[in-house]
Formats: structure tokens, sequence, C-alpha cells
């Protein structure tokens, strides 16, 4: 495994990052293709032994159960200060007001509450899910300077959203004197490529690391097109992100899979850890073959001519994720 900094802090992460979306109580939430905490916990095992020391979840997958059962399983294979461990804010967590969004009532409830799940005193990564347009932005920005100055999380970061509102959000903390984001957890990968025209060259401008989030297109890039799984079948966010013509891109990935004897998954993470922006693919892991092939990722080298093969299809996509 490789490390490397996050952004310009000084802190150290794998080149891969295991995001525990996956883990939780499929009975809660909306993720009905979730793994309960038995099935959970030798997978959270094999990426620490791996070298993996950078784990994201959020406080509303699984209703709150992905953070618990993450939590747990990282108290009991690793000391905390081994492991990286990120979380995030946003998503609505009960009915009612104040039950979601960035608000200062929202953040300070909800990272008291991520806490407790988790079984921790602090986080190293609290990152906002998604932009807030219902809150004032100074608002949300001295909310989390105020989290990260009570010692509850060592950095914070962002996730999908427009460059103009990323750079306001900075801006904004900026002229205040209040912690900045250090991250972008965006929707980046051989499928979807729009983050290339805006965001990702104002993180590499500005020293912000880039955590994209489906890699892997949902697990589209790792299997024939149109192929059904059980996941897929019940997907309605993720089956909204890809459009047919992205069927020359897997069959590009499918080509080079088969001319190195490696699969899939290793030849599209391999491109993603070739983009000079990219910190870590946030890679989804229900299986120990996935895990296994993440890692391998790390290492395969891409030719020019592959990478140009790979990325000659393309061709622009509506604004999704965000």
């Amino acid at each position: 495994m490789e490390y490397v900094k996050l952004g310009r802090t000084g802190l150290d992460v794998s080149r891969i990052c295991l995001g525990c979306m996956t883990y939780g109580l499929p009975d809660r939430g909306t993720h009905e293709w979730t793994l309960d905490e038995e099935a959970s916990r030798p997978l959270i095992r094999q990426a620490l032994e791996a070298g993996i020391n950078f784990f994201d979840t959020a406080n509303v997958y699984s209703d709150g159960t992905s953070e618990e059962i993450v939590g747990k399983a990282l108290r009991d294979f690793a000391r905390r200060d081994e492991f990286v461990l990120a979380t995030k804010v946003h998503g609505r967590m009960r009915p009612g007001p104040n039950g979601g969004g960035l608000s200062r009532k929202a953040i300070l409830s909800e990272i008291d509450h991520s806490l407790g799940r988790l079984g921790t005193d602090y986080v190293d990564l609290y990152q906002i899910h998604r932009y807030d347009h219902d809150t004032p932005i100074e608002e949300t920005m001295e909310a989390l300077h105020d989290v990260v100055k009570a010692g509850k999380a060592r950095y914070i970061g962002a996730s999908s959203m427009y460059a103009w509102e990323f750079s306001k959000a900075q801006y904004t903390a900026e002229r205040n004197g209040w912690t900045k984001f250090v991250s972008m957890q965006n929707h980046y990968n051989l499928l979807y490529r729009e983050e290339e025209r805006e965001m990702l060259p104002l993180c590499a401008d500005q020293g912000v690391g880039v955590l994209p989030w489906s890699p892997l297109a949902r697990g589209r890039l790792t299997r024939d097109w149109g192929t059904v799984t059980e996941r897929s079948s019940t997907d309605n966010f993720g089956n909204r992100l890809y459009q047919d013509g992205d069927r020359a891109i897997v069959e590009a990935v499918t080509r080079i899979a088969d001319d190195r004897g490696v699969p899939r998954a290793q030849v599209a993470l391999s491109w993603l850890l070739h983009q000079n922006t990219v910190t870590a693919p946030i890679i989804g892991a229900s299986k120990q073959n996935h895990i296994e092939d993440a890692v391998a990722a790390v290492e395969l080298a891409l030719s020019d001519k592959e990478l140009e093969e790979l990325e000659q299809p393309y061709g622009p996509h509506p604004i999704s994720g965000h």
C-alpha cells in the first residue's frame, strides 16, 4: 500500500479509501443490499490488514447503523491513532424541522450523534455530504470551525457541488479566519468526467485532496454492459448517473483487462490513480476480491496508449451526483 498527504495537510492516508456505505442493517435506511455486522467485520479487518488506513462513512448510511458497525469493528481491530476515520453530515436523519441540512443546530447535534455511534471522541475528517442551499454558508462554515476547535474533528471536507459553491465556502472561511475544507469527495470515474472541467482544476490549484466516490461507476466498469445485480436493481440514484453511450468505455476497460489478464476493476481504478488530482478513490467492498483488486490497482501501471484508449470514447454528460 502507498500513502499520500491529504491535500496540503500533514495527514497520511492510503491511496485506497474504504467506503462504508456497504455496511449497515439492510432493513434500516434505503439500501436494501447492505451487509449486516457479521458479514461486514471480516471485510473491514481485511482492509486494515491490506494497509488501508482510511475509512469513510456517513450519518445517513443505513440510518446510522453503518457508523455503529464500522466504529465497533475499527475499535476491535486497530488502535485509534492507526486509522483515519471520516463521516459526513447533511442528509435527513429524522422527520420534522431541523432533521437534516447544515444549520448550526443540525451540525452541532449530528457530530455528537455520529461520535456516539462511532464510539470515538473525534473523527479525522468531517465532511458536508452536499451543499445546503437553505442555510447561509457563513452559518455552516462557522459551525464546522467550532466543531474543529472543540476537538471533535481534525479536518473538514466537502462533497459533490458546483465549483463556484466550493469556492464561495472556502472564501467565506478564509475571510473570517475559520477552518477551510481540505478535501473534496466528488463523483468521478471513467464514465463521468465532468469534474475535469472546473472542480478538479480548482482543487489542484488550491491544494485540496480529491476523494472520488463511485470510482467503478456503481460496478458498471467491472461487468458486461446491461448486467443486473441485486444492488443495481434497487439503486434508483445510481441508475440516473450514466447513459447508453458509456458502453464503449466499458468495452475498452474489458479489452485492456483481458490483454493484461487482470480483473476489470483493477484497470478502472488504476486509471483514476493515474490522475494527478486524485488522492484516494473511495471503493465499496462486499466481497474479499473487491479489496484485493483495489490494492492491486495501486501497483498497476497503465501505458499512455492504454490511458488514451480508455479516455477516447468519453462524451459529455449532464451534471449528476450533486
